[in-house]
């Protein structure tokens, strides 16, 4: 089987991508900068080699991409990488000594989308420093795939959810505290109409699509894939749904967005902000055809796996608590 290093392994994705790759007989070695445990335990844990790089000082000396080509892998995952500099000494560094080079982008290359489900086919429209350096990340990977023959391929990830962590929530931030507000019953106020979406993704699917593409080498090579769950929620149907989960019918109200800023916390009103004027909504069609794979998790069933986490470690507490 083959030699893996992942990137920033100890994260979200890692904790389940890490486990599939051991019982599927790879050797991995997570390159990390510290020893953060993944959220869910898993004995496979035991096998893996660990690497310690800080990958902010090693860049910045020009060591990085050369000390991860000594680990001489076959296939190198990269979950951290957000700026073009780093995505070049990289390549750079494993030009014709990687078989398989897999890059985690984002599906906020897309910006705004001008028809929905958005296709990997359609314009990007990418905006705001994060979208813009993973839209340039990726073209550049592509474009050295398809022209050079580097074998790079890219996956988009939409709002990653599983236990451990508070989910993107119907309000359009990640204070865990909505969820607390719906658990009592109370009234819970969205901007403008609610009708913005969001589309999340279940760790465990990232992982499994990684594993399709690792399988599916040859056909992956040069291909940006969508990563999400198989349909967006709007604001308003997350909301009602959530009431609904934990036995009370829906109260919600609803102000123009500047009005509902206004009585927001700062940093939520603006991670409102960037969530909804993208409103994701993205198509698995691609991955299913090329690559065999379809998520396993709705969007709902994600979000409450998680929030049940929450609950069971009482950072969501309802009426009782």
């Amino acid at each position: 089987m083959a030699k893996v290093v992942i990137i920033g392994g100890s994260g979200h994705v890692g904790t389940y991508l890490v486990p599939r790759l051991v019982e599927a007989g790879h050797h991995v070695i997570n390159v990390t900068r510290g020893h953060r445990k993944p959220y869910t335990p898993n004995a496979a844990w035991g096998r893996v080699e660990t690497v310690l790089i800080d990958r902010d000082a090693a860049e910045h000396e020009g060591s990085f991409g050369t000390a991860i080509a000594a680990l001489e892998a076959d296939i190198v995952v990269d979950m951290i990488c957000f700026v073009l500099p780093r995505a070049q000494q990289l390549v750079e560094a494993l030009r014709g000594k990687v078989q398989h080079f897999i890059h985690c982008g984002t599906i906020w290359v897309y910006g705004h989308n001008t028809a929905v489900p958005a296709t990997e086919d359609q314009p990007r429209n990418p905006f705001g420093e994060y979208g813009t350096q993973k839209a340039a990340i990726e073209s550049y990977l592509l474009d050295e795939a398809r022209r050079h023959g580097f074998p790079a391929t890219v996956f988009r990830p939409g709002h990653i959810v599983g236990p451990g962590w508070a989910p993107l929530n119907p309000a359009g931030h990640f204070n865990a505290e909505v969820f607390s507000q719906i658990a009592r019953g109370e009234e819970l106020v969205l901007p403008n109409f609610g009708l913005e979406t969001v589309h999340h993704v279940h760790a465990d699917d990232l992982a499994r699509l990684i594993m399709a593409i690792i399988a599916n080498r040859s056909t992956a090579i040069g291909e940006a894939f969508n990563a999400v769950s198989p349909q967006a929620i709007n604001l308003r149907g997350y909301a009602e749904a959530m009431y609904r989960w934990f036995g009370h019918e829906p109260k919600l109200s609803y102000l123009p967005f500047e009005q509902w800023k206004a009585g927001q916390d700062a940093d939520e009103a603006n991670a409102t902000w960037e969530h909804i004027v993208r409103s994701p909504s993205h198509s698995m069609e691609k991955a299913k055809r090329l690559l065999g794979f379809a998520p396993r998790y709705s969007s709902l069933e994600a979000v409450q796996e998680a929030v049940s986490w929450l609950v069971d470690n009482a950072k969501v507490q309802g009426p009782q608590d």
